[in-house]
């Protein structure tokens, strides 16, 4: 299944500018995040990810949403383990 699942930007990785470390769940990856480089992304903002891509930028109204929506259906273990795959930089 291809979900799209929310992440929190924690970190923006020194030297490569097209890549943030984003928090899933606990668990943390690094993304792409220049498809929302115009969006002036900031520490603690929300994003859907996709594939290893930040597709677009959230509230944390709307992540917590998406977050319990991924646990009713049973789905949350699995976007953990889609994020675990990620391999950025």
């Amino acid at each position: 299944m291809c979900l799209a699942i929310p992440g929190q930007i924690v970190e923006f990785i020194e030297g490569q500018p097209h890549l943030a470390s984003v928090e899933v769940s606990g668990v943390r990856r690094k993304v792409n995040i220049d498809l929302l480089r115009e969006e002036g992304l900031a520490l603690s903002d929300w994003v859907l990810i996709h594939v290893g891509f930040a597709m677009s930028k959230i509230s944390r109204e709307h992540a917590e949403e998406q977050i319990n929506l991924l646990t009713m259906l049973g789905e949350a273990g699995e976007a953990a383990r889609e994020v675990e795959g990620y391999q950025f930089g």
